[in-house]
């Protein structure tokens, strides 16, 4: 799908320009540290602004398409599993981005998952701090207040 291929090279580039024309405005994101999807092009584009900061050596090894239900809706909608190598604060990941598609070709939902379980929580607490830094997010409560 042309649209995964545009994904790809603009991430391995670092062009974040090209992702708001790629993202459908009611994008929805599924990160692997939430429970909840992060709603809507401004939020889903900040948050690849920190992604693309907190990544290093961002790599994709391999594309896989085919059809799958969504989360949103569960309608089928046409996907791209896109498995990517990158490292977080000094921990190597495994991860996987799928891309579901709406009728237009943008990405309606994006979906990450990432192992092993000491990469997720690097990547959850430079995100969040990436989040919190550029405003996106209040900073979390101490504990014990």
């Amino acid at each position: 799908m042309e649209t995964a291929e545009r994904f790809r090279a603009a991430v391995e580039k670092r062009d974040f320009s090209v992702l708001d024309e790629l993202f459908a405005d009611d994008i929805r994101f599924y990160s692997p540290v939430k429970f909840t999807p992060f709603e809507g092009k401004p939020m889903v584009l900040g948050l690849f602004g920190v992604l693309l900061r907190v990544f290093d050596d961002l790599r994709y090894i391999g594309h896989f398409e085919g059809v799958a239900e969504t989360s949103a809706d569960g309608s089928e909608a046409p996907s791209v599993i896109l498995p990517f190598r990158a490292t977080v604060d000094g921990k190597q990941i495994h991860a996987i981005d799928m891309l579901q598609f709406d009728e237009t070709g943008r990405v309606k939902e994006f979906t990450v998952m990432v192992r092993p379980q000491s990469a997720v929580h690097a990547l959850s607490q430079a995100v969040l701090a990436g989040l919190v830094a550029d405003g996106l997010v209040p900073a979390p409560a101490p504990e014990g207040s």
